[in-house]
C-alpha cells in the first residue's frame, strides 16, 4: 500500500469523485510515473478520507491516525508483486531433532522460548552455520569474516526469522543480535522480485541513533559483500537528504533508518512502505524512551498486510509488551540469558566522592592507570567515561586531554562528521586516539577515553572496551545497566567505576544488591521502562523525605507525613547514631 503523508490525510480539498481502475498487465511492476502524479493521487486519496472522516466526526484538526480509504489501500501508483513467504529448510539432520534434543540445546545455550498456546512449536536451535543452508553468497562472507559458530540468540533467532515467524528477542548486550536479523534480512530478499528504479525497500530497520543505524548498516554490508546489485542505504538525520532522497529513489533492498528520518522521505515521495515484508525494530525500548512510539506507530499500521516483524530489545518493560501485542503476530519469544540485570563479567567499584572533588578524583585515576600502562609496557585498555549533561562532556574531554590524555568527547551537539570521526577513531585505534605502543620501543604510551553521555549507553558495539566510568551515576538501575554493559561484552571482562555523591543514595542501594546477587550467583532482573523508572523516582523522592524525618524526629515531633508503604525506609536511619549522613553507604 503506498504512504498518505499526515499533512496531506486532513487537507481540506473538495472529496474527488474520479477513481482510478487498475488494469492488468503483462509485466509484475508498473513504474511510477512521476513524483507529482504520486503525490496527487496521495492527495485524492487523503482528501476522500477527509470526507469520510468529517461526516463521522465533524472535525478537521490533525491527527496521526493513519485512516486510509479502498483508493489509498490500493493505489495505482505502483503494482508490486506479492512477498514470497519463506520456504527455508534448515539441513536434515536439523530436521530429525527429537523434543527432548531441541530442549537439550536451548538449556546448553541459556536459551528460554515461549510461544503462544495455539502457535505451532519455534524452530529448534541451530549451532552450525552449515545446518543453517543459508544462501552460498552468505555462507561465503560468513567465511570471510571467519564467523565458526552462531551465538546463543543467533543460534535461536536465526531459525525463527528464516522460517518466516514474528520474533521477540530479548538478549544481555554483546550477544550478537545484529547479524542474529541481519543474515535472515538478506536471505529473504534475496528470494524476492528484483527491485527496480522507483520501488520502495524490501526490508527495513529501525534503530533508536545515528550511531546504532551505522553499527547496523556496516552488519548488514559485511554479509551482502558478495552480492553486487544488493543495495543498502542508511537514513538518519544530520546528513545530506538529497542524497538519501537519490539513493531511495533508484531503488534499495534495505533501509536501516532512524523513525523521524525516514518518516521525512516518506512524507517527500521519495520511498514507500508498499515492498516492505521485513521489519526490525531494533533497540526497540531505547526507541520509545525517546519519544518514537508516534512514528514507529505510523510505520507499522501503513505496511503492506503481509510481512514478517522482529523486535529486539535489551529490556522488557510493560510498553514493549504492549508494542509487541499491537504488531507483532503469534510472536516467537526468544530470551537469552538474565535480561535487565548486570552482567558477571564486569567487576564493579563504587566511590563516594563529593561532587566538586569528582574531576580531580577522575583524572588521578586515569593518569594513574596510564602511568601503571606505559611502565608494564602495555597499552591502554578502552575507557569510556560516562557524564551528566553534554555541555559537561566536553570540558571532561578538555581537561582529560590537558593532561596529556588522549580523550574525545561524543554527543547530540557535535555534528555528524564529528561523531562518525570519534567513533571511528574509538573503534580503529587511530594514532591520534588510540596507540599501540608494545611494538614500538621506547615509546611514549597513551591511550584513549571516550568521554560520553547516554546517547552511548545502550546499543552501540565496541570492541575492546574494558573501563566504564560513571562520572555522574544515571538517574535509573536500567541506564546503569546499558552503561556499564558497554564492557565485559561477548564474554569478554570488564570493569566499572562510579563515583557517587549523597545524591545517588537510592541508586547506590539498588547498585549494592545487584552486586552481591552477581556474587552469589542468584542474579535478579529488575523492573524495566518509563512506568517502572516513574516509580523507582517515587520511591527515591519518598526514601529522602523519609531520612530527613528520621533525622528530624531524633530532635522532637515533626508534622512531616510519610506514607505507610514507605515508611519502612525511616527504620535502618532510626537504629544508627544521630543518623548522620554517611550512615545512609553503610550496609
Amino acid at each position: 500500500m503506498s504512504y498518505v503523508p499526515p499533512h496531506l490525510r486532513n487537507s481540506t480539498t473538495t472529496k474527488t469523485t474520479t477513481s482510478t481502475t487498475l488494469e492488468p498487465s503483462t509485466t509484475q511492476y508498473q513504474r511510477f510515473n512521476s513524483h507529482s502524479s504520486q503525490l496527487h493521487q496521495f492527495k485524492t486519496a487523503a482528501a476522500a478520507t477527509n470526507e469520510s472522516s468529517r461526516s463521522n466526526n465533524n472535525s478537521n484538526s490533525n491527527s496521526s491516525a493513519s485512516v486510509f480509504s479502498n483508493a489509498a489501500r490500493r493505489s495505482s501508483v505502483n503494482l508490486v508483486p506479492d512477498p514470497v513467504l519463506s520456504q527455508w529448510k534448515p539441513s536434515e539432520r536439523v530436521l530429525a531433532f527429537t523434543p527432548e534434543q531441541t530442549q537439550e540445546v536451548r538449556l546448553r545455550l541459556n536459551v528460554d522460548v515461549a510461544v503462544p498456546s495455539e502457535s505451532s512449536p519455534a524452530p529448534p536451535p541451530i549451532e552450525s552455520f552449515t545446518d543453517m543452508c543459508l544462501h552460498s553468497s552468505i555462507m561465503k562472507d560468513i567465511a570471510f569474516h571467519e564467523y565458526s559458530t552462531p551465538t546463543s540468540i543467533q543460534a535461536q533467532a536465526m531459525p525463527v526469522a528464516l522460517a518466516g515467524r514474528d520474533l521477540l528477542g530479548c538478549a544481555e548486550t554483546g550477544s550478537g543480535k545484529t547479524a542474529a536479523f541481519a543474515i535472515p534480512m538478506i536471505q529473504h530478499c534475496l528470494a524476492q522480485p528484483p527491485v527496480r528504479r522507483g520501488d520502495g525497500p524490501l526490508a527495513l530497520v529501525l534503530a533508536p541513533t545515528r550511531e546504532l543505524a551505522q553499527q547496523i548498516e556496516k552488519e548488514v554490508k559485511a554479509f551482502s559483500r558478495s552480492l553486487e546489485s544488493f543495495k543498502t542505504a542508511i537514513v538518519v538525520g544530520g546528513t545530506n537528504i538529497a542524497e538519501q532522497r537519490s539513493e531511495l529513489r533508484a531503488g534499495v533492498n534495505i533501509v536501516v533508518a532512524t523513525p523521524g528520518r525516514f518518516i521525512d522521505h516518506l512524507q517527500q515521495g521519495n520511498t514507500s512502505l508498499s515492498r516492505i515484508s521485513y521489519v526490525v525494530l531494533d533497540e526497540a525500548d531505547r526507541m520509545l524512551d525517546m519519544g518514537f512510539e508516534p512514528q514507529i506507530k505510523e510505520v507499522m499500521r501503513n505496511l503492506p498486510e503481509k510481512h514478517q516483524t522482529l523486535l529486539f530489545s535489551a529490556t522488557m518493560p510493560v510498553e514493549i509488551e504492549s508494542l509487541a501485542q499491537e504488531y507483532l503476530t503469534d510472536p516467537v519469544r526468544v530470551k537469552v540469558g538474565k535480561v535487565s540485570s548486570p552482567t558477571a563479567n564486569v567487576s564493579q567499584f563504587l566511590e563516594k566522592v563529593s561532587e566538586n572533588e569528582k574531576m580531580d578524583r577522575l583524572l588521578t585515576l586515569l593518569v594513574q592507570e596510564s602511568t601503571q600502562a606505559e611502565r608494564s609496557g602495555h597499552p591502554f585498555p578502552l575507557t569510556i567515561v560516562f557524564v551528566e549533561r553534554k555541555t559537561r562532556c566536553d570540558e571532561v574531554a578538555d581537561a582529560l586531554v590537558a593532561q596529556g590524555l588522549h580523550a574525545v568527547a561524543l554527543h547530540g551537539g557535535r555534528s555528524q562528521s564529528e561523531r562518525e570521526a570519534a567513533l571511528r577513531d574509538f573503534r580503529n585505534g587511530s594514532t591520534n586516539i588510540l596507540v599501540f605502543p608494545s611494538n614500538i620501543a621506547g615509546s611514549v604510551n597513551s591511550f584513549t577515553a571516550w568521554v560520553a553521555t547516554d546517547v552511548a549507553s545502550r546499543g552501540l558495539d565496541v570492541t575492546g572496551v574494558a573501563h566504564v566510568l560513571n562520572l555522574d551515576l544515571p538517574k535509573a538501575m536500567e541506564d546503569y545497566v546499558h552503561r556499564i554493559g558497554r564492557t565485559g561484552r561477548a564474554g569478554s571482562t570488564g570493569r566499572a567505576t562510579s563515583f557517587c555523591t549523597d545524591r545517588d543514595m537510592f541508586l547506590v542501594a539498588q547498585i549494592k544488591k545487584a552486586i552481591a546477587d552477581v556474587e552469589s550467583g542468584n542474579t535478579v532482573a529488575f523492573a524495566t521502562g518509563k512506568v517502572a523508572r516513574r516509580k523507582e523516582r517515587e520511591a527515591a523522592a519518598a526514601q529522602k523525605e523519609a531520612i530527613a524525618v528520621s533525622r528530624f524526629s531524633s530532635t522532637g515531633p515533626t508534622s512531616i507525613k510519610v506514607e505507610d508503604k514507605y515508611r519502612y525506609m525511616i527504620t535502618p536511619s532510626l537504629v544508627k547514631a544521630e543518623g548522620s549522613a554517611d550512615d545512609a553507604w553503610d550496609d
